[in-house]
């Protein structure tokens, strides 16, 4: 369990046996305004991005390679997988560390908001007005209080499709 997931368990008094199996802890992310979940249990850190370098030839998603404590990962837009529009007056970006099929992402997001605790029953099926794009990259869909929480899905956001 990361540091955050045990933080998040603790904050929200969820310890073994008295959690809801269908509840969900996530973190919150904005990008572009808008408000997205990432599984805490895949959250590794958080951290500011202080220079990238670019990969020529690859993914318009990919932004490049950062470094994360002596560690090269590579830096995924997420702005540009939801093909949300560039904001050119964003202040620094911030990425969070994440690992999928054994290799290390920093995932670069606008802002990271709170742990959150997403209760089953709140999970509800994708809206059939829901972009194709967005649907495909998200894993599950919950009504809050003000508004819904599309929850994404980090195999879909680091699987890239091979160009031929």
């Amino acid at each position: 369990m990361s540091p955050f997931a045990s933080r998040a368990a603790a904050e929200t008094g969820a310890t073994s046996g008295l959690a809801d199996v269908d509840d969900a802890h996530c973190f919150i992310v904005f990008v572009g305004g808008e408000r997205f979940g990432l599984p805490v249990e895949r959250v590794q850190t958080i951290f500011p991005i202080e220079a990238i370098t670019p990969v020529p030839l690859g993914p318009a998603e990919i932004l490049g390679l950062v470094n994360l404590r002596g560690k090269i990962v590579t830096a995924v837009s997420l702005r540009r997988r939801l093909q949300l529009p560039e904001d050119d007056n964003r202040k620094a970006a911030l990425a969070v560390g994440m690992e999928h099929r054994g290799e290390s992402f920093a995932l670069v997001v606008d802002e990271v908001g709170d742990v959150i605790v997403l209760d089953g029953k709140a999970r509800i099926p994708m809206p059939p007005h829901l972009d194709h794009q967005r649907a495909k990259l998200t894993e599950a869909v919950y009504r809050l209080d003000d508004g819904i929480l599309p929850q994404l899905d980090m195999g879909a956001i680091f699987d890239f499709q091979r160009r031929a």
